[in-house]
C-alpha cells in the first residue's frame, strides 16, 4: 500500500477533504497546490481536523515541469491522487481554450514527470460529466461518453490520455474515478466549499443565500422533462468521495493498466429537492428564480454504483440531509467563507 502520497489540488473542496481522509488513516501527504481556486488557510484546517501536518505544501502550476521535478526529487512519492483543474461548466464554455491548457496540460505534465520519476500508481479525478446529456439512467462505466461542454471534454480526453499511456507503460496503474456532484462538508464545520468569486456550484450558493451574501438562488431551467422541471443530479457527500479515494489507494495495486469506476450514490435529486433539503437543514426560506438553462448543462445524471461496491465492497453512506446538514453547518461557522 502506498505510503507517500502527493495530492495535486490538495487545497481544494475536494482535495482538502480527501487529505484529512489519508492523514487519519496513516498516510503521509505532499500538496501541489497553485491556489487559482483555493484558500492557503485550509490545508492549516486539515492539520487541525487530522490531528497531525501535512509533510509538505509546494505552490505551484502543474504545467510548470521544473517545479514539478523539484517536488518528486524531494519526496519519496509512491502514489499520486490528481485533482489539480479547472472545473465549471459555463466558464468553460465562454474560456475553453484555457480549460484544455490548464485540464490536459497539466494532466500531461503530471504524466510525464510521474515517469521520468519512476512513479506509477494513479487516482485521477474525472467526472460524470463526461457522459453527457444521458438517454437513460442509471449509468455504468460502460455507457458511452457524449461531452455536451468543454469542462467535461477535458475529463474525456485525460482518461484517453491515461489510457493510451498505460498500453504504452504496462508497469502503470490508473484508477479514474467518475463522481457525480460532490457536496457537503467536513461535519466539523472546519472544511467545506469555499471557492473565490461567485460560486459556480449550487451547494456553496445554497448556503450562500441562506447566509445572507447573496440575495437569491438562480434556478436554471425549469423546462426539462422532469417531475418538477429541474435538472437531476446525484449528489454525493464530499466525505465519501474522500473515503473513495483513500479506498481506491489500497487497491492500485491490484492489477496494472487503467480502471475507471462511477462513485455516486444511485440516487436522483432534483435542484427543486435540494433546495428544500437545504431549507430543512437551515431553518429558513432559500430565495430564488428561474433563469435560462445554462450552455452546457443536461437533464439527468445519477449513477450505477454497483461496479464499484463489487470491486471494493464499498458505497456512499451518507444521505442528502447530511449532506445539506454539514454544508450548512461549514457555512454558519465561516459566513465570509476561510479568510472571513
Amino acid at each position: 500500500m502506498p505510503t507517500t502520497v502527493l495530492v495535486t489540488g490538495g487545497a481544494g473542496f475536494i482535495g482538502s477533504h480527501t487529505c484529512v481522509e489519508l492523514l487519519q488513516h496513516g498516510y503521509e501527504v505532499v500538496v501541489v497546490d497553485d491556489h487559482s481556486n483555493s484558500s492557503p488557510e485550509s490545508l492549516e484546517r486539515i492539520a487541525k481536523i487530522a490531528g497531525r501536518p501535512i509533510a509538505a505544501v509546494h505552490r505551484a502550476d502543474l504545467r510548470d515541469r521544473r517545479a514539478l521535478d523539484a517536488v518528486f526529487a524531494s519526496h519519496p512519492i509512491d502514489a499520486v491522487i490528481h485533482f489539480a483543474a479547472k472545473k465549471a461548466v459555463g466558464e468553460s464554455v465562454e474560456i475553453p481554450i484555457a480549460y484544455y491548457d490548464i485540464n490536459v496540460g497539466g494532466t500531461t505534465a503530471l504524466l510525464s514527470a510521474m515517469h521520468a520519476h519512476g512513479v506509477h500508481r494513479l487516482v485521477f479525478s474525472s467526472s460524470c460529466s463526461i457522459y453527457g446529456d444521458a438517454t437513460k439512467v442509471p449509468l455504468t462505466e460502460g455507457d458511452p461518453a457524449a461531452p455536451t461542454n468543454p469542462y467535461a471534454a477535458t475529463k474525456w480526453l485525460c482518461e484517453q490520455v491515461l489510457a493510451d499511456t498505460c498500453r504504452r507503460l504496462p508497469e502503470l496503474s490508473v484508477l479514474a474515478l467518475r463522481y457525480f456532484n460532490p457536496v457537503g462538508a467536513h461535519p466539523s464545520g472546519l472544511l467545506g466549499e469555499d471557492p473565490r468569486g461567485v460560486p459556480n456550484n449550487i451547494m456553496p450558493y445554497l448556503a450562500q443565500v441562506a447566509v445572507g451574501r447573496r440575495e437569491r438562488l438562480s434556478v436554471f431551467g425549469d423546462d426539462y422533462p422532469t417531475p418538477d422541471g429541474t435538472g437531476i443530479r446525484d449528489y454525493i457527500h464530499v466525505m465519501d468521495v474522500a473515503e473513495g479515494h483513500r479506498r481506491a489507494l489500497e487497491h492500485l495495486g491490484d492489477e496494472n493498466g487503467m480502471r475507471v469506476f462511477n462513485l455516486g450514490t444511485g440516487v436522483g435529486s432534483s435542484v427543486l429537492d435540494l433546495v428544500a433539503a437545504f431549507e430543512r437543514a437551515c431553518g429558513r426560506p432559500i430565495p430564488y428564480e428561474v433563469t435560462g438553462r445554462r450552455p452546457g448543462d443536461v437533464t439527468e445524471l445519477v449513477a450505477d454504483p454497483t461496479a464499484v461496491a463489487k470491486a471494493w465492497g464499498w458505497a456512499a453512506t451518507r444521505d442528502l440531509a447530511t449532506m445539506c446538514r454539514d454544508a450548512w453547518r461549514f457555512q454558519e461557522l465561516n459566513p465570509s467563507g476561510y479568510t472571513g
